[in-house]
């Protein structure tokens, strides 16, 4: 198993600009993460795409930016920095975003890059190293995928 890189996939039964519009403007209603604190500690909040960057903004309104958005292919594809808790300046990680046509919707596949750069002891990877390490880290994107598609649902025709 790469350790370097975790991926996970889903399909939607969107089509693809609709479920990039999903994935990106309405993130912080799919976005629950089930570990708190993820970005600072202490504290939560929800995420929002803003100003060719990824945010979580707590509840007293303050951002935290969590990286650049790198790339920004409406239907296709998004590429954004990935920093959470445990991160020092200059530390991340890179989350790739791709949207396919597929028969019923979209396959979104999630590929979060860059662990290795990381140590085997960085406060982010709570003691897990290898397979474990992204077993965990994949679990965290399937729950998120899991959430986005729950949101993704067509609207029925009347």
């Amino acid at each position: 198993m790469n350790t370097d890189c975790v991926t996970v996939t889903t399909v939607v039964a969107l089509d693809p600009v609709t479920a990039f519009a999903v994935f990106t403007n309405e993130i912080s209603a799919w976005w629950k993460p089930k570990v708190s604190g993820l970005f600072r500690p202490g504290r939560s909040g929800t995420l929002k795409f803003e100003g060719g960057r990824l945010l979580e903004i707590d509840n007293d309104g303050k951002p935290f930016e969590i990286g650049k958005v790198l790339a920004w292919e409406p239907a296709k594809r998004l590429v954004v920095e990935w920093r959470q808790e445990g991160f020092a300046a200059g530390e991340r990680t890179e989350v790739e975003v791709r949207f396919e046509p597929v028969n019923g919707g979209t396959r979104v596949t999630v590929k979060h890059r860059g662990w290795d750069a990381l140590a085997a002891n960085h406060p982010t990877r709570h003691g897990y190293i290898g397979n474990a390490f992204s077993s965990m880290i994949g679990l965290r994107w399937a729950d998120a995928l899991t959430a986005l598609k729950a949101r993704a649902r067509p609207v029925p025709q009347a």
